[in-house]
């Protein structure tokens, strides 16, 4: 069943005090004002994870995410956080693939395969991040860069594994650089998406998947882009570091 989603990925921001009184500005707006079927996730930095999901508790709305995961089940892999260590601090979500991971970290397509078999082998649900730098989309290539993004680390999933996995487009060009992809192009490529998930899966797979859209998504566009039939919500960056924003973005479906 394909879920309406708003998910914030702080990122690497906020103190402990900072992240624990941005969680319960957020989880008291979403009690009070937040009413209808939507999925709120926030995927604050490793060390406040088991901290803000002891906040979120009792608010059946509210769930944790991590911003990454390590392909290693354990060992000497100084650094890295296994999917066993994140499921047992409560971890529902985590985010893999993310363009400033592939970017900064030069995380390939088998990498990202096996983050997601690693999660998904711990019960918890990936949001696999796709998208596009500008040179893609001013050459005219930016169906065939995320087909090709999709194709080299989801198909090899069962129907199965792949029922977990929420798929975020992120069009690198519109992250955190103000310009945001028109509800036109947003859904011209959600569409495209859905297609390619057909095509590698089934027609009721693609259908069930929710694709959330990520790339400054704000209280401002975030209503007109929820109202495309392909957009099922946003996985949202710099606005969830505000809690206004932040359920105002919720409140948009």
């Amino acid at each position: 069943m394909r879920k309406r989603i708003v998910a914030g990925n702080w990122k690497m921001n906020k103190t402990y005090e900072e992240a624990l009184s941005l969680v319960s500005e957020i989880d008291n707006m979403v009690r009070d004002e937040v009413n209808g079927d939507v999925t709120v996730i926030v995927a604050p930095p490793f060390p406040f994870l088991q901290s803000v999901g002891k906040l979120t508790q009792g608010n059946d709305l509210m769930h944790l995410a991590a911003q990454n995961i390590s392909e290693h089940d354990s060992g000497a892999f100084t650094g890295e956080v296994s999917a066993s260590m994140l499921k047992s601090v409560g971890t529902e979500y985590v985010i893999i693939g993310h363009s400033e991971r592939r970017m900064y970290h030069h995380e390939d397509a088998q990498t990202l395969y096996k983050k997601l078999k690693a999660a998904i082998a711990q019960g918890i649900k990936p949001i696999f991040c796709c998208g596009e730098p500008l040179e893609e989309r001013d050459a005219d290539r930016h169906f065939e860069y995320v087909g090709k993004q999709l194709h080299d680390s989801l198909s090899y999933l069962s129907n199965e594994e792949f029922d977990q996995v929420t798929v975020a487009y992120e069009p690198i060009w519109a992250i955190g650089t103000g310009r945001t992809a028109s509800s036109q192009q947003a859904q011209e490529m959600h569409a495209y998406i859905r297609e390619q998930l057909s095509r590698m899966f089934d027609a009721e797979a693609a259908h069930n998947t929710s694709i959330l859209y990520g790339g400054s998504c704000n209280p401002s566009n975030a209503q007109e882009l929820f109202a495309q039939p392909d957009v099922d919500g946003g996985l949202i960056g710099g606005a969830s570091l505000k809690s206004r924003d932040f359920t105002d973005i919720i409140k948009s479906f």
